[in-house]
């Protein structure tokens, strides 16, 4: 048989090789992820998670611990004016912030003051991780002065002074509150954190796409903005910003110097994790101490084995991502106002600023200013469907006169 070979101009040859060219760089252009890609999204979720009890504390998960805590939280006359609650820094309408660079009890602290949102998942409490429950956080600004000062004391006394406070202590651990300060005080910290346990965020538009991509489901996928897709390809990619912000809740639980002046003030620096090492080893709330309810201490292996090293100075929680576009502003001392300025720092992050020993994680990004853009659209599909306080709607209230 002869084979016939038929020859066409150059031109002819461009013109059938271009369509062929831009078809392979379609799957980029048009939002679709590589097998790598698709793997590296897929890991942050699904979400909710699910709800486990803490076992170092046996109100956890309890409805009548959480309605008791959500009174705490909103009591004032645990401060020493009587004029400051939990809330006065974490505000329901304001993401749980409140909207402070640096936040203000009595006197103004060194820093910003995290969202409560998903506390649940933590590993370690704080900004600088000095505290391994969420019980023993909430105890450090009822004894710090500048805050709410109220001390063990004074919160004991005014459970037990007050009818419907202590009627709320009765119902959460079936007794009522004893005539030891401490451990009345600790059983408070308790019962706020059972409360705080349910402040969990709800779906988002990441989600509702995360999973659409785990079950092949096209037209779900194409219901995500393509600017959100090419922001979320830089998260996952060149970014590499999934490296501390991976997991369903958007975060590795752990610490990090992010290349942002730490100094508290003039001449005096915010050691940061360093000193939140230090302050947990002092402390007697831990779950190496005597207020631990898990016999066991089956998660205390993170304490017993946590290490200082100088590298530790300046380092700070890398905090989840979810619902972060409510919660501004950034930065464990407020630093960056907006998402868009959080993008541009790393995009232009001055390198000379981070430690010099160790693992060098992080690099300045050069991103154009459409990529900067891509990435906030990606950060804002990060923020529940219905944003907004549902303090009543999840939470029961204290059933006490």
């Amino acid at each position: 048989m002869a084979v016939i070979i038929k020859k066409f101009p150059v031109a002819y040859c461009i013109l059938l090789i271009f369509p062929l060219l831009a078809l392979a760089a379609l799957p980029a252009a048009a939002g679709e992820f590589t097998a790598g890609e698709r793997r590296k999204i897929l890991r942050h979720g699904p979400w909710p998670l699910s709800a486990v009890p803490d076992p170092s504390n046996r109100v956890s998960g309890k409805p009548a611990a959480i309605a008791f805590g959500k009174a705490l939280f909103f009591e004032t006359r645990l401060s020493l004016s009587g004029t400051i609650s939990c809330a006065t820094c974490h505000r329901p309408d304001a993401g749980w912030t409140d909207g402070l660079a640096r936040s203000r009890g009595h006197e103004a602290v060194d820093r910003n003051a995290l969202s409560l949102f998903n506390l649940r998942v933590n590993r370690w409490f704080g900004w600088d991780g000095a505290q391994d429950t969420l019980w023993a956080q909430n105890l450090r600004p009822l004894i710090d002065k500048r805050e709410m000062g109220v001390g063990a004391t004074g919160a004991a006394r005014l459970v037990r002074a007050d009818g419907r406070l202590a009627c709320g202590y009765r119902q959460a651990f079936g007794e009522a509150p004893g005539a030891n300060d401490e451990r009345v005080f600790v059983d408070l910290g308790k019962a706020m954190a059972a409360f705080l346990e349910t402040l969990v965020t709800g779906r988002t538009p990441f989600d509702d796409f995360r999973d659409a991509l785990a079950r092949n489901d096209a037209a779900g996928r194409a219901r995500y903005p393509a600017a959100a897709k090419r922001g979320l390809r830089l998260f996952v990619g060149r970014g590499n910003c999934a490296f501390c912000h991976f997991g369903p809740a958007f975060t590795n639980g752990e610490f990090a110097d992010a290349g942002v002046p730490h100094f508290a003030g003039p001449g005096r620096a915010d050691p940061g994790r360093f000193g939140g090492i230090r302050k947990l080893r002092k402390s007697r709330y831990t779950l190496l101490g005597g207020f631990n309810d898990d016999p066991a201490r089956s998660t205390a292996v993170k304490t017993r084995h946590v290490r200082l090293a100088h590298s530790n100075f300046g380092e700070f929680r890398v905090p989840g991502l979810r619902n972060a576009a409510l919660t501004a502003p950034y930065m464990h001392a407020g630093s960056l106002r907006t998402l868009a300025d959080v993008v541009r720092h790393y995009s232009t992050l001055d390198e000379e600023r981070l430690h010099a020993g160790g693992e060098r994680i992080l690099r300045r990004l050069d991103l154009s200013a459409q990529e900067q853009g891509d990435l906030v659209a990606f950060l804002e599909t990060l923020t529940e469907r219905e944003p907004g306080p549902k303090v009543g709607r999840r939470n029961g209230d204290l059933q006490c006169r």
